[in-house]
Formats: C-alpha cells, sequence, structure tokens
C-alpha cells in the first residue's frame, strides 16, 4: 500500500470479521448463478470473439459411494439403472455441441484439464476410458500434453481404475484422505479404515503418476493438536508433492449440518490453531505455501500451463455440476446441495437433447471482472503485480478498491515486505484468506447469494 491511502486504522480499532466465512474457489459463486431469460444466448454466440489457444477443460462425474459428513458439492450417492452410463451419454453430446460452439475460425487448444465430482474414479475403468475419448475426440484435448488432474477416494482408487489413467496422461492424482484417525473419520462422517487408505495411497504411488496431493482436513470434532500432527506425519509418510489443508466447514443440508451448527468463537479459534501449526509443520518439512489451502514440495515437479492464467482464460466445463466462464458470461446448470435435487438435476441432465446454449448463470461486467482477477490474485501466496492489472484494466487496484484494500493494511493483512509493484497477503491475510474473499464480492453478488433458498 501507498501513503496516498490514507490507511490509519489500527486492528485494534476495527471490528475483527470471523476467519471462516466462506472458501473463495471461484467467483462469482454459483449460488448467485440464475436461470437466463429467453431467448437464452447461444454458446456459439459466447465463444464467438473469446480467445480459445489456452483453455481449461473440466469434467464434472457426479457421482459417490458415500456422502461425507461435511460435503455440500454437487453430488449423488451411487447410480442406479445404468446411470452412469446415460450420463456419459448426455456429456457426449454436450462436448459434441461444445465443440461446434467454439468454432474453427481460430485455434481452439487446451493448456490444461481436470476431472472432479463427486469422485471421478466412481467410474469403471471401461467407463474412464470413455471419459477420456470424450475430452479427446470431441473436445479436441490432447491429455498427454497438457496437465491433467483427477480425484479419486480411497475406496475407488482401486489398480484398474488408475492404470487406464495414468495410460491416458493423467500428472496428478489427488485423493481426499481428511484424517488418518479413525476416530476423526467418523466423527466427519467419513466412515474409513487406514489401512484401506494407506493401500489406496500404494496403489497410486505404484502408477509412477507424478503427482499425489493428499487432502487433509482440521477443525473436526474431538481433533487435537497431536491427533493433527499425527495425521499430517500420515500423510508425510508418502512424501506427496502437494498436500491441501482444509478448514471443516459445517453447511445446510449436509450430514454435519444437521447434527450441530457449531459456528462459534471458539471453534474459529480451534481451526486458526490448527491452521498455524499445520503450516508451520509443512514449511519446516520442505513444502511451500502456495494459498491458504495449498503447499507443494519445494523439489516437486511444477504442475500447470505457463500459458494458462485462471483470472483471464477460458473455462469449458462438462457435466451438469460444472462451471464454464467466458469473459462475460459465467454458466453452469442449476445447483442444488439436498440430495433430492440433485438427484432430480442429474436426471434431468440426462435427459437433455439441446447443450448449445447456456441456460443458468450470471453476467459478468467490467466491475465484477475486476473483482475476479483481485480475488484470484490476491489470494494466491505469490500475490499479484500491479502491473498486469493495470495493463488489463487500465486502473490502478488501490484506485479501484480503495476502502477495502485500506481495511485489508489496517487489519495487517497486506505483506509491507512485498516488493514495489507487488501486491501480497501477509502471514495473517493468507490465514484469514477465507474472510479477505467474501470481503471483495460486490453488493450486487451478495445481494443475489443472500436470496439463494438453499435446496
Amino acid at each position: 500500500m501507498t501513503e496516498e491511502t490514507g490507511a490509519h486504522e489500527t486492528s485494534e480499532t476495527l471490528d475483527l470479521p470471523r476467519p471462516y466465512e466462506s472458501y473463495v474457489y471461484a467467483y462469482p459463486h454459483k449460488t448467485a448463478y440464475r436461470p437466463l431469460p429467453d431467448p437464452a444466448p447461444s454458446l456459439a454466440a459466447l465463444w464467438r470473439d473469446e480467445p480459445k489457444d489456452a483453455l481449461s477443460l473440466y469434467a464434472h462425474i457426479p457421482f459417490c459411494e458415500v456422502r461425507c459428513g461435511f460435503c455440500n458439492l454437487f453430488t449423488r450417492i451411487g447410480a442406479p439403472d445404468e446411470l452412469t452410463t446415460r450420463y456419459l451419454d448426455a456429456l457426449d453430446r454436450q462436448a459434441t455441441a461444445v465443440r461446434e460452439a467454439l468454432g474453427d475460425g481460430a485455434p481452439v487448444r487446451f493448456a490444461t484439464a481436470a476431472f472432479g465430482g463427486g469422485t471421478p474414479t466412481f467410474l469403471t475403468a471401461d467407463e474412464l476410458e470413455r471419459l477420456c475419448d470424450i475430452a479427446e475426440k470431441r473436445m479436441g484435448a490432447d491429455l498427454r500434453a497438457v496437465p491433467l488432474s483427477v480425484e479419486t477416494s480411497p475406496s475407488t482408487a482401486t489398480a484398474d481404475r488408475l492404470a487406464v489413467l495414468a495410460e491416458r496422461g493423467a500428472t496428478r492424482i489427488s485423493i481426499g484422505v481428511q484424517s488418518f484417525v479413525e476416530a476423526e473419520a467418523r466423527a466427519a462422517v467419513r466412515p474409513q479404515r487406514r489401512a484401506d487408505v494407506e493401500a489406496a495411497l500404494a496403489r497410486i504411488r505404484d502408477t509412477g503418476v507424478p503427482v499425489l496431493n493428499i487432502d487433509l482436513i482440521y477443525g473436526i470434532d474431538g481433533q487435537t493438536v497431536e491427533s493433527w500432527t499425527r495425521s499430517l506425519d500420515a500423510a508425510l509418510a508418502w512424501a506427496p508433492e502437494e498436500l491441501y489443508l482444509y478448514p471443516l466447514y459445517v453447511r445446510p443440508l449436509t450430514g454435519l449440518g444437521r447434527l450441530s451448527p457449531n459456528a462459534d468463537r471458539d471453534w474459529d479459534e480451534q481451526r486458526l490453531r490448527l491452521y498455524r501449526h499445520g503450516r508451520d509443520h509443512l514449511l519446516a518439512r520442505g513444502y511451500a505455501q502456495e494459498s491458504m489451502r495449498m503447499f507443494r514440495r519445494t523439489d516437486a515437479p511444477p504442475q500447470g500451463a505457463d500459458d494458462y492464467a485462471c483470472q483471464t482464460d477460458g473455462m469449458i466445463g462438462l457435466g451438469c455440476g460444472a462451471r464454464s466462464y467466458t469473459s462475460s458470461l459465467h454458466h453452469s446448470f442449476d445447483y442444488a446441495v439436498d440430495m433430492r435435487e440433485i438427484r432430480s438435476i442429474v436426471d434431468a441432465y440426462t435427459e437433455t437433447a439441446d447443450f448449445t446454449r447456456a441456460r443458468v448463470g450470471r453476467w459478468v461486467d467490467a466491475d465484477e471482472a475486476r473483482r475476479r482477477h483481485l480475488l484470484q490474485s490476491l489470494l494466491q501466496a505469490r500475490g499479484m503485480a500491479t502491473a498486469g492489472y493495470e495493463e488489463r484494466f487500465g486502473s490502478s487496484p488501490f484506485e479501484d478498491f480503495p476502502a477495502e484494500l485500506r481495511r485489508f493494511e489496517a487489519l495487517g493483512w497486506l505483506d509491507a515486505t512485498a516488493p514495489a509493484g507487488l501486491l501480497r497477503l501477509s502471514p495473517e491475510g493468507l490465514a484469514h484468506s477465507d474472510a479477505l474473499g467474501p470481503a471483495l464480492f460486490s453488493p450486487a453478488v451478495r445481494a443475489a447469494m443472500a436470496a439463494y433458498t438453499p435446496r
């Protein structure tokens, strides 16, 4: 921050925000999306003038064997009556329509790809082959030439499935372990045996896929610094190239949400203590912090395309829970958390014949584009070069967001030691990412999210 901002408040004079308001992994959030009025915009029109030489491809598989107590993702349990076949049929139709909408005039190239969910490895090995074929033969993505990340779970990380992913070009396998302590896993309504988790990790390592990511959760009922350390050390025994440390959230319509509200200041402080301990534990063991959640082993192979930037480049989302981004519109299908609603949306998706139009989404104007760029950059540990922001928007972030940045500075969330021209969070700023991110939401997005009725 410069002296011209006039910041004079101190953290003692401010009302300290709650540190865990919400995880900002995309902006605007899906709860701000709404049905688009007729005539719904065509994908061909939306993509006509967009750059297409560094796109991201995401395929969403909305199936799991069980639903964890903390999960509010768009996923359903099980897939009766050949539902996975019908879902992949619909994914094939959607991919065909989207690729046609991209046109042939400008080069179309994918710089990165990911399969998420749900649990993509809920699919059989043959179905995973088909999923890769859709990405390659319908969309034109060269999965062996770009970073490909795939999510899995201990119970579905079988040797035959993992072999398909490795052969088709997966460069990163991410497994949700959450806790190596069985009592904590049960408390999070995620029953699993540690022996099964360890066996799955061994199978992943046997594939030779270069990057293993392990997800862990802190803030589970009954978790202590000691038990948290045991989970961290159990994960470190596998020398994962990446570790994600997630704070537990208790959200409406989830298993834990039906059991306990658990949202008081003491829990906030517990999570902050566990976060700081986990951060310091990993930093002392050869990991670098990439964001509040992500830690990467300093000698790990690079992941990600040099020419892809999440702030500016487009995303193609396939599947009923996936988002797609153009510069002017973010869109998806309907959104829900309740299992009955999700089943209905998945069924409707499998019956969809026309995928040529965007039906549900939110338009992104110049102000929202500025907010998104600042959010997506500032929440990364490396920070944001202000010159890139100024080149894109013709203005300074200090001019566009003076009140917000003054407040972050007063709270001690901005790194006063950052080089000139770099806007970067302090360690405490990173710790409070889930408060800082929502503070940058526009009034319009906040109002839309507040008006959303969870279902």
